[in-house]
Order: C-alpha cells, then structure tokens, then sequence
C-alpha cells in the first residue's frame, strides 16, 4: 500500500493584493487538516502492518515479503513523521528567537 505524499487539492498562495496580504485558496485544506490526514495514514500502516503480523503468525495464506514489506512501510512512514515533527520543532524554536 503506498500513500501519496501531495493533498488532494492543490494549495495555491498568492501574495500581493492591495495590503500586500497573504491569501490563500479557501477550497484547498489547512495545514492542520493535512497533518491530521497524515497522522491517520501513519496509523492505518501501522494497524495494516499489524494485522498482516498477525495473520502471518495465525498460519493466513499471506507472504511473508508482504508482511515484511508493509511493516518496512510503516517503520519508514514513522521516522518521516519524526523527522517531521523535529523539523516543525526547529522552525517554531527560530521564529519564537526571532527578537521583534
């Protein structure tokens, strides 16, 4: 199972306008809605991952490169939201140094 990476709407900004305002496209999601949807694809994989564990151990006819396969996916799906996170940490900790 792979997890596209872009939204399903395009984000689209423009800056300009007459205040030199930032506008952003009221149809595309927020960015605390796509974190949220990637929060929730991490967590499918993991439970996907899980299951198949599971079923490989219960003697399912399922394969084990598949079993191995999607538990690769989920670990690589958890550190990229790691790195995430530690990024997202790193900016708000040089814009909250910023002096005004």
């Amino acid at each position: 199972m792979t997890v596209p990476i872009r939204p399903d709407a395009p984000f689209s900004v423009s800056i300009g306008g007459p205040q030199g305002a930032l506008e952003t496209n009221p149809s595309s999601p927020s960015f605390g809605d796509l974190l949220s949807r990637g929060l929730n694809n991490v967590s499918a994989m993991q439970d996907q991952s899980k299951d198949m564990i599971a079923a490989f151990l219960r003697g399912d006819p399922v394969e084990l490169h598949q079993v191995m396969a999607s538990a690769e996916e989920a670990g690589i799906a958890i550190d990229l939201l790691v790195q995430l996170r530690n990024k997202l940490t790193d900016a708000y900790r040089t814009v909250m140094s910023v002096q005004a």
